[in-house]
């Protein structure tokens, strides 16, 4: 096999990165789950003979609640993955050719697979290392110092293991089947082999659908019935254990916060990559200027994983945390220098790789000839929003600033009812600075390169995933240490640190939710900007063409349609989740009393994770469906301007809407932490918990959940899926009447040859 200087790039830095994650899983490791005190702690008070078997206790029903439920949800995903690949198959070999189907066919079963396995190696990580944090947290509980460093290293790395392993996974796999199919396709034929390789981004995104919506309505199903019987009717902490849906709560953020997210991360990678790799091989210039060239958007990617690597020592080794107010700039810091060093990384790489000149073609230009620098400029683009985005994300729902203050302030006057007026106001507030930032990117990057540049932007965004991966891995690794410390009854000072670091986890994840959202906005489009060049239309789009703006509104309509019914799933599994916590207590005096044998605990907590179980699967599938069969009807029944249309309202409305429900739910969310933490010089909200006020916040961060870690987050799939859709099906689309569908719906036309 002949390599070439992107190959070298490519494989190299996916393989250490597979290495750098092994090294830090041995570490976290080194620290021992087990029944029994470690003989060289069984004399702290932290970890004495009883809390050292409920931290066993817990971590084990943990582990078993994440794993029943990861396996149910992935034979369901096994069984749509082969039925969806019977279909593929048919229906593209119909179109083209059986060896263009077949091809398609196998991309997308490696994508489902790749990212089947993401999801599942981030829950493992994630399980593994929650009670190791927990432990750690207490093992030098009498060292506040040493205690943060320890915690916070475990989590970090615990993030870390899973992000680039993840990344350097789906990274090489990309690579090996690019390098497979190469053989099998001739150079001037390699716009059809990026064709099929596209199923690989369709794949991805098609079992990040099922992640984010079925694990985001399993966890939210559990965090709010936990959250409404436990701190509002019984007034007991968060994660007591005496409260049945703790361990179903702490079960959902392992397969909705860490699985979905890993699945829906991995997906904007493939996608974005596909998307860049379609427009470019449609190119004769670029085909002609050679492998290196043609894989200079997958080399931005593993360059960004050595960048996040030699980043990542900053944290652990050269500046390490040592207390609480130093574990919020340490993540930040992560995302600011990785930005830095890849906006130069990706400089080098395109004067490197790149023909001094080169002709693509594109949506607002038919043909236009592109540069190394405006290559770069675009990547850069893409690069440095994504950071700016991710910087406001956290001055509207951090609470260290004005916005999450103001709100946490309105549960004095008017309850929960100003409460959540304050908190959508600020969701929609938030919108505004992102979008403008991405109407920029979009602009600068079009400008330059077309929809080559947007794709170009969006795998700029994506460039520190692993980093962005190890940030959002480490906040429910935190939040579970949290709850584990608290069902294991553990010293005060061990749970203020665990809150703490959870709290800077959660500013983060609202951080790497805004870096999702935009990210696959620019997908999205990348993503639209290849199949209108794959069907090779020279007439352009116009939106006020009768069909084409007749389903722009009705793509509008679909990220509120979705977000509809994945709420109401959440709320109906929660409804059912507070049923049961209810009546458990009802007719147990001794669950509240803390004296209720273990069998009948263990039976109680059982029924949670399956109300959430079942819930979640039965309701992943409405939502899913709808994303899914929307472009498919759209195309196959009135044509490719149809799903045009439809495109760009999905695309227009489901960003505004994600960016602002997930800011939202995050504030909400820390706003009732900057209470239960008395962080505020406020008589009234530095008294707490067990207030009105903090009762009224509570209100409002329950209804922020499904908001923020449910609906919010799968509008990033709805974007991405319904566009790689239509990408994989252009052929097909096209293949009836002429793109006009079985309807033959009358829309002028023409097509490139």
């Amino acid at each position: 096999m002949d390599f070439e200087n992107a190959d070298v790039l490519i494989v190299s830095a996916s393989i250490v990165g597979i290495l750098f994650s092994y090294w830090q899983y041995s570490i976290i490791a080194k620290t021992t789950i087990s029944p029994e005190p470690d003989t060289e702690t069984s004399s702290l008070v932290a970890l004495n003979r009883k809390v050292t078997a409920n931290l066993y206790e817990v971590y084990i029903a943990i582990s078993e609640g994440a794993n029943t439920f990861l396996n149910a949800e992935y034979r369901i995903c096994g069984v749509f993955v082969t039925g969806f690949s019977i279909l593929l198959f048919v229906l593209i070999s119909s179109a083209t050719s059986i060896e263009d189907g077949m091809f398609t066919t196998i991309s997308f079963i490696t994508g489902a697979l790749t990212s089947m396995l993401a999801g599942y190696i981030g829950m493992k990580v994630a399980v593994f290392s929650n009670a190791r944090t927990t432990k750690a947290a207490a093992l030098n509980a009498s060292n506040e110092s040493a205690q943060y460093t320890a915690a916070f290293n475990m989590a970090f790395r615990a993030g870390g293991c899973m992000g680039f392993c993840l990344c350097s996974i789906g990274l090489l796999v990309l690579w090996i089947l690019l390098k497979i199919f190469s053989h099998y396709f001739e150079t001037d034929d390699y716009d059809l082999m990026m064709d099929c390789i596209s199923g690989y981004g369709l794949g991805g995104s098609c079992i990040a659908m099922f992640g984010r919506v079925g694990g985001g309505i399993y966890t939210k199903a559990a965090d709010v019935g936990a959250d409404l019987v436990g701190k509002c009717d019984l007034g007991i902490p968060e994660d007591d254990p005496r409260n049945p849906a703790t361990i179903a709560d702490n079960v959902g953020d392992n397969v909705g916060d860490v699985a979905g997210m890993s699945s829906d991360l991995f997906g904007s990678f493939a996608e974005s990559t596909c998307a860049a790799l379609v427009i470019a091989a449609s190119a004769q210039d670029m085909r002609d200027a050679g492998w290196s060239a043609l894989l200079f958007p997958v080399t931005i990617s593993a360059a960004g994983i050595i960048i996040c690597m030699l980043s990542s020592f900053v944290a652990t080794h050269i500046h390490p945390v040592k207390s609480k107010a130093e574990v919020e700039p340490a993540l930040k810091l992560q995302l600011i220098l990785t930005s830095i060093l890849t906006i130069f990384a990706s400089v080098f790489l395109a004067f490197w790789l790149l023909p001094a000149e080169f002709t693509l073609n594109g949506v607002a230009q038919s043909s236009f000839t592109a540069t190394p620098g405006n290559v770069a400029i675009c990547v850069c683009a893409g690069c440095f929003g994504g950071l700016l985005i991710g910087l406001v994300t956290e001055y509207y729902t951090s609470h260290s600033y004005a916005p999450v203050r103001e709100v946490a302030m309105s549960c004095k006057a008017g309850g929960a009812a100003t409460n959540i007026i304050y908190g959508l106001a600020l969701g929609y507030l938030s919108a505004i600075i992102p979008v403008i930032i991405l109407a920029v990117i979009i602009f600068t990057s079009f400008t330059l390169c077309d929809t080559y540049g947007v794709g170009l932007a969006a795998i700029g965004m994506l460039s520190t995933l692993a980093t962005g991966l190890t940030i959002d891995g480490y906040g429910p690794v935190c939040d579970n240490a949290g709850g584990i410390a608290e069902m294991s009854e553990m010293e005060e000072e061990v749970r203020d640190c665990t809150d703490a670091l959870d709290a800077a986890g959660n500013t983060t994840a609202a951080i790497g939710k805004g870096f999702a959202i935009g990210s696959a906005a620019l997908v999205s489009l990348a993503l639209y900007g290849a199949f209108v060049v794959r069907l090779g239309i020279d007439t352009g789009v116009n939106v006020l063409e009768p069909l084409t703006f007749s389903f722009l509104l009705l793509g509008a309509m679909l990220p509120y349609w979705f977000s509809a019914m994945t709420m109401k799933s959440v709320g109906e599994a929660a409804g059912a989740m507070v049923t049961e916590v209810k009546e458990q207590f009802a007719n147990d005096s001794r669950l509240m009393a803390g004296t209720a044998p273990k069998d009948v605990v263990a039976a109680g907590r059982d029924k949670c994770i399956k109300i959430s179980t079942e819930a979640s699967l039965r309701e992943m599938v409405a939502p899913s469906a709808l994303v899914m069969l929307a472009p498919l009807i759209a195309g196959t029944f009135f044509g490719v301007y149809a799903v045009f249309g439809l495109l760009t309202g999905g695309l227009v409305s489901g960003v505004q809407l994600a960016i602002s429900m997930s800011n939202t739910g995050g504030a909400w969310d820390n706003a009732k932490k900057y209470i239960e933490q008395k962080l505020s010089d406020d008589p009234e909200l530095k008294k707490g918990k067990g207030t009105d006020v903090h009762k009224a916040a509570v209100v409002g961060d329950t209804v922020g959940d499904p908001l923020k870690d449910t609906s919010g987050p799968a509008l990033n799939i709805l974007m991405k899926l319904m566009a790689i859709l239509s990408l994989v099906f252009a052929d097909f689309f096209w293949s009836i009447n002429d793109g006009r569908g079985l309807l033959n719906v009358a829309v002028a036309v023409s097509r490139r040859v």
